[in-house]
């Protein structure tokens, strides 16, 4: 009676190891592998993470809007359009003007709020800095964006790589390659970046900590390299009246005057490879 169990023990066996197999051998096929990449990369302790510094920031934010007059409340409203931008800044020049510490405190939470969490509306709150401040908004702006750029960093450097990876693998992998070959004049290359549109400013927040950027060159290219985008922002402030549109800011002379500033910035590179190729 013992020959059949063991036969029996060895099929039933056999059975589990070709089941085992098989369900290996689906998740290594391409259907397999492509179910696998459209799950949700981010765990459920970075996501976590993310909504707690999510809410530490809302904190703080209400508490600055608490300081605020009550009156002022219904016309505080993040503009999605010209019309709404030219609307807010009627609404709050008066309070601009009478409590200038206050406002200037919310307009840098709000702006660097919205930077760090990736929520558009950045462009309308640096426009929003011309036509209030005129030219001295510059100052306010570049502040704004690097502190908002700085603190998205941290924030993919906490949890960003399995999101990056998953939204813009090839983008990534093409970063990734760039930065290995400049290395030794990574400043000039992210100054190129950051003055000209080449890759999204989103882009570059999230993946410069996952390709290994040190932050001192991060935070270096990000000052310097927002100015002109800033100034060209801030100065369509001040003549908000004849804004039609955001694709304005940007038409073929501004975008080719932002390319040579940027070509500027990588002429020494250019120059030592020339020199070593010689």
């Amino acid at each position: 009676m013992a020959a059949p169990r063991n036969v029996l023990r060895d099929e039933e066996s056999a059975a589990v190891a070709l089941l085992n197999n098989s369900s290996k051998e689906d998740d290594d096929s391409p259907s397999g592998k492509r179910l696998k990449s459209e799950r949700f990369p981010v765990s459920r302790w970075e996501l976590a993470a993310f909504f707690g510094v999510f809410l530490i920031f809302s904190a703080g934010l209400f508490c600055i809007y608490l300081t605020m007059p009550a009156t002022e409340y219904g016309k505080l409203k993040i503009p999605r359009s010209i019309s709404d931008l030219r609307l807010l800044k009627d609404n709050i020049a008066t309070y601009a003007k009478d409590y200038p510490t206050q406002f200037i405190l919310g307009y840098c939470s709000t702006y660097i709020f919205m930077q760090t969490f990736m929520i558009p509306g950045t462009i309308f709150m640096s426009l929003l800095a011309g036509a209030l401040f005129g030219v001295r908004g510059l100052f306010l702006v570049v502040f704004n964006a690097t502190a908002g750029a700085c603190s998205c960093f941290f924030l993919s450097k906490l949890i960003g790589r399995p999101l990056v990876s998953w939204l813009w693998p090839d983008k990534l992998r093409f970063f990734q390659a760039e930065i290995a070959k400049r290395r030794d004049k990574l400043l000039n290359y992210m100054l190129f970046l950051r003055i000209t549109p080449t890759l999204p400013n989103l882009f570059i927040n999230l993946a410069s900590p996952i390709v290994d950027i040190p932050f001192h060159v991060f935070f270096l290219a990000t000052f310097i390299g927002l100015i002109p985008a800033s100034y060209i922002t801030v100065k369509a402030g001040l003549a908000l009246g004849d804004l039609r549109s955001v694709k304005d800011l940007y038409d073929f002379k501004t975008l080719s005057v932002l390319f040579l500033i940027g070509s500027v910035s990588i002429f020494p590179t250019l120059l030592k490879r020339k020199r070593i190729y010689e």
